[in-house]
């Protein structure tokens, strides 16, 4: 009799520790269902994003001319710096070349 009323005790022990952690945790969460798109949001929707893509190759474009513009102009003005001092070159060569012919 001894042991069965011991082992009675034990099992009330320890469910008891069981039953308060099962408890205590945190729910699961129920996943909800995402709402029916209809085809019009669908449709709008990607109308939206087509005219972000439309927009982004316009500015795609615009970058890109922009950047064959400026080296453009960078060559250009490397031409024109390379013409002064060409130019300047010439004057000051001329310049001595007449103070050596009045001399």
């Amino acid at each position: 009799m001894q042991k069965s009323f011991h082992s009675q005790l034990k099992i009330p022990l320890i469910c008891w520790p069981l039953f308060v952690l099962g408890c205590a945790s945190e729910p699961v969460p129920v996943p909800k269902s995402e709402p029916i798109i209809s085809g019009e949001t669908m449709l709008r929707e990607s109308q939206g994003i087509a005219s972000l893509g439309d927009r982004w190759k316009s500015g795609k474009q615009m970058v890109d001319s922009g950047t064959n513009m400026v080296s453009e102009g960078e060559a250009k003005i490397a031409e024109g710096n390379r013409l002064i001092a060409e130019g300047n070159k010439i004057i000051r060569e001329s310049e001595d070349n007449y103070k050596n012919i009045k001399k």
